[in-house]
């Protein structure tokens, strides 16, 4: 028999979109967009899930409707648009913060022209644990990790695993490559600095036989109205 698949959402800014001459504007969903997507996850029965809380089911070892929420980077609207929602509706999330950039912003993309964008600072993070929701890492900088050499690649990984259980005091188990940036040596590093699974910017489904520190996951884009976000839902 099929191994279930499990949807694995990607999102990253919960705000209004740049001015149309800056860059990365996909990556902003706008949160009156967000709030009726998760809606609809609920409507069809779904539960919102962390990456912690789905790890029965992203084993194998326990089967039903769940649906993954993740979002890259840290972000403080987040927090300001996008948890209120999950309280609401009774779901957890994972946010993969960039450990450097705790109170900082997006300085990664900067340099490319893009708009700046607050990241969540300590005080934030912790209230965003307290609600129920995960913290994940994103390495140290958010760099590409395959330009690296394994040794810096090492620190990035290991090290934002290190620094982010110094703030929450809790074990920091998932981790996500930025940029997509990954391969066979980098889901090494990942396995060996402890963490339980790793997501990438591959495309599909989560499945059980799947590589645990290579699972893809489904980009949800500014302009996926409620029709495309159900129709990756289920996989068209």
């Amino acid at each position: 028999m099929k191994s279930p698949a499990i949807p694995i959402f990607t999102y990253h800014s919960i705000d209004v979109a740049p001015p149309r001459d800056k860059p990365f504007r996909s990556l902003h969903v706008h949160p009156d967009r967000f709030a009726k997507q998760m809606q609809w996850l609920k409507r069809l029965g779904y539960q919102g899930l962390s990456m912690r809380d789905a790890r029965p089911y992203l084993e194998g070892k326990k089967q039903g409707k769940v649906a993954v929420i993740t979002f890259d980077d840290g972000y403080l609207n987040v927090y300001q648009h996008a948890m209120p929602v999950l309280d609401r509706l009774g779901f957890t999330a994972t946010n993969y913060f960039v450990a450097n950039q705790i109170g900082g912003c997006n300085a990664w993309d900067l340099p490319k022209g893009s708009v700046e964008i607050k990241c969540m600072n300590k005080e934030q993070l912790l209230d965003w644990a307290a609600h129920g929701h995960e913290v994940g890492a994103h390495t140290l900088d958010h760099i590409f990790l395959p330009d690296a050499s394994p040794a810096e690649a090492e620190r990035q990984i290991a090290g934002s695993k290190t620094a982010l259980e110094a703030i929450t005091g809790t074990e920091v188990s998932n981790f996500c490559y930025p940029h997509g940036g990954e391969g066979a040596e980098l889901r090494k590093i990942a396995e060996k600095a402890g963490f339980v699974h790793a997501t990438t910017t591959q495309r599909g489904f989560a499945r059980p036989s799947d590589d645990p520190f290579g699972l893809p996951r489904r980009f949800i884009r500014r302009t996926d109205n409620s029709l495309l976000f159900v129709k990756k839902l289920f996989g068209f």
